[in-house]
């Protein structure tokens, strides 16, 4: 349930800076009251990056595809991350 949160409101995040650029290309005002969510999404956006980042840089380790792993990440967060080193730790664990 919240890999499917996490990606509905990161798509929102997109959109809505997708909207925001929009409105400074063609000069169009956006309200002011929402300039407090747009540095939400972007920080939001901004640790989503970061961590896919660390997931395509980790990925092949645990024999997982980067770019693959790291959209699945970006979407989904830590979430994605926690997967990723979980199935590392289990396999690690079971071998000792």
């Amino acid at each position: 349930m919240v890999k499917i949160i996490s990606t509905v409101l990161i798509s929102s995040a997109i959109g809505l800076e997708s909207w925001n650029i929009y409105a400074l290309l063609t000069n169009s005002n956006i309200p002011s009251s929402l300039n407090p969510i747009f540095w939400i999404e972007r920080f939001a956006i901004t640790c989503h990056f970061i961590e896919a980042i660390v997931a395509a840089f980790y990925a092949p380790s645990r024999k997982k595809m980067p770019i693959r792993y790291a959209t699945y990440t970006f979407f989904v967060g830590t979430i994605g991350l926690l997967e990723l080193f979980d199935r590392d730790d289990a396999s690690t664990s079971s071998t000792s």
